[in-house]
């Protein structure tokens, strides 16, 4: 198979990547945060918009239309202006979008952007969100990088008003579902398979976050990446779990040039992972603000038993402890990007202990910038990882599919009347908030 790095060089003439060498916009000790933050804090939602494949490419799992978003974009939208809500994570449906090289179909696109914009709504716009285009395949595909890079292109274009981005959500999440675990896309299950995954994503992040910067040189982007862990109880601990939890930071760590444990170096090289591919990623950082999202689950934190069972540990270390080691690793501003729950009547609590998790976080002064509901409509199926289609609806939403309000709804515009006008970090002078815009340092 080509490498990724070939098909740069072939589409752009350069695969050299440098990076952003010398901090951008973010500021002093990499710590900088963007001016123009809407309400400043920024309390979110989010449209659920995941479009995986199952069944070996047979079946298309739209969230969008399945949760009837296409019908009712204009009511969706609606309620979250009626929350009080200023900014949205939501998706475009890149799989129907790019329908070939060049080729673009925006009808949907144009008709829910012109709605945001009407409203006053700031997306945080997500570019890939599981899936791909049929005439790509899947995420084995290293074509994937540069047609991906030429889709965040041509949305930075039409879109100029846009300056917040998620380009690849959850890269590691969506690397291990296709091609280790065997649920969606590719549905492979080997360590080599989900390597390279992991690295097309990655690498379709970065290129894709370069094109943008080109048309929004001051780009925020908010990387949105699931915050787990695996308890294992056992006397002595076992290398295979230990390597788990150690390889929850690689998409990140790829991302953001940060050099992994050795075990996991070693695992990357043992399963396709070139060393010129490593030295591409650990040249440097995407240009732009970054921010690091984490999403947290009760579901996403497991316990594995002694006897290998594995159970779901719900909340023992929590939001706040997980993306704490998430924070000294990287020392990116935060978000919390994504949370729900799937009985809708324990939804107001796991709201508050969110909540509280993000108070405790700001307290010690780590820059907090964000909160997110997820999502504004009850999901299907993904109490069991859209796996199968079977029509089961989860109760997770701030309104349900009829969009009648949750009782989480009321419970957030209770934190929204309390907390609406809280600054981002409780000591903002331990950062440089700058306005200088982020720089390209290298023309790719």
């Amino acid at each position: 198979m080509k490498s990724f790095l070939t098909e740069i060089k072939d589409r752009y003439g350069s695969g050299d990547y440098e990076g952003d060498q010398f901090g951008g916009a973010r500021g002093h000790n990499g710590n900088g945060l963007p001016t123009g933050l809407p309400n400043n804090f920024m309390f979110a939602t989010g449209i659920e918009c995941s479009y995986p494949t199952i069944d070996n490419g047979k079946t298309r799992r739209d969230m969008l239309a399945e949760c009837d978003h296409y019908n009712r974009y204009k009511e969706d939208l609606g309620l979250v202006k009626e929350m009080g809500l200023k900014v949205l994570r939501y998706g475009l449906p890149y799989y129907q979008i790019q329908q070939g090289p060049g080729k673009y179909d925006w009808e949907f696109a144009d008709l829910a952007m012109g709605e945001m914009q009407r409203l006053g709504i700031t997306p945080i716009l997500d570019l890939m969100h599981f899936g791909v285009p049929d005439w790509l395949g899947n995420f084995q595909n290293p074509e994937l990088v540069v047609h991906f890079a030429d889709y965040c292109e041509q949305v930075a274009k039409r879109y100029p008003w846009v300056r917040y981005y998620t380009p690849v959500n959850e890269i590691y999440v969506t690397a291990k579902m296709s091609a280790k675990d065997g649920i969606w896309n590719e549905q492979l299950k080997s360590d080599k398979a989900f390597v390279t995954a992991l690295k097309h994503c990655v690498a379709a992040s970065i290129m894709g976050n370069q094109q943008i910067a080109k048309h929004r040189p001051d780009c925020v982007i908010v990387q949105s990446e699931s915050a787990e862990f695996t308890h294992e109880l056992r006397a002595e601990h076992t290398s295979a779990v230990q390597l788990e939890n150690l390889l929850r930071f690689t998409s990140l760590d790829l991302l953001y040039a940060h050099h992994p444990e050795g075990e996991v170096l070693n695992y990357l090289y043992d399963n396709g992972m070139t060393r010129r591919e490593y030295d591409w990623f650990m040249a440097g950082e995407p240009p732009g603000y970054q921010i690091m999202g984490n999403d947290y689950y009760g579901r996403n934190e497991k316990i594995m038993l002694p006897n290998g069972e594995m159970v779901t540990s719900m909340d023992v270390l929590g939001w706040y402890n997980i993306t704490r080691d998430y924070y000294l690793r990287y020392k990116k501003p935060v978000m919390h990007t994504e949370t729900n729950v799937f009985d809708a009547n324990e939804g107001p609590t796991w709201l508050w202990k969110q909540w509280v998790n993000i108070l405790r976080m700001r307290k010690e002064g780590v820059p907090v910038l964000g909160f997110t509901w997820y999502s504004l409509i009850d999901q299907i199926d993904w109490d069991k990882g859209m796996a199968t289609k079977t029509g089961t609806v989860n109760a997770c939403g701030l309104f349900d599919l009829d969009r009648k309000p949750r009782p989480v709804a009321d419970a957030y515009k209770m934190l929204l009347q309390e907390y609406g006008q809280i600054t981002i970090v409780p000591h903002g002078e331990l950062f440089e908030v700058t306005e200088r815009p982020a720089t390209l340092k290298v023309e790719v």
